[in-house]
């Protein structure tokens, strides 16, 4: 013998599995909400860090090999244009590290 439920029970069950279900579409929508904005602060930092090392990165190695370069075609045994070239390639990409941390954030 099984017991169905009566039509007014099962109308104050289907009202309630729908109430829960707006809640629960509401519930993710706000918690995608948060994570995306979250998620994309941490990618602008991270890209913002990956921008400031390949700057500090290629401003040493680019000065070195043009340093390497002059003190070659001049065929000089110092390495003079090797230090004056790395200091001026240090010059810039401090420079351009504090243009980068200077520029106001979106």
């Amino acid at each position: 013998m099984v017991d169905e439920p009566s039509e007014q029970e099962r109308t104050s069950a289907e009202s309630r599995i729908a109430s829960l279900e707006s809640r629960l579409a509401a519930a993710r929508e706000n918690e995608a909400q948060r994570t995306r904005s979250g998620q994309q602060g941490a990618d602008a930092g991270y890209r913002l860090g990956n921008r400031v090392l390949a700057e500090l990165l290629g401003g040493m190695i680019g000065g070195a090999a043009v340093g390497v370069a002059i003190d070659w075609l001049v065929g000089r045994g110092s390495h003079w244009g090797l230090m004056v070239m790395l200091f001026l390639g240090i010059v810039v990409a401090f420079r351009n590290i504090i243009r980068i941390s200077n520029r106001p954030s979106e």
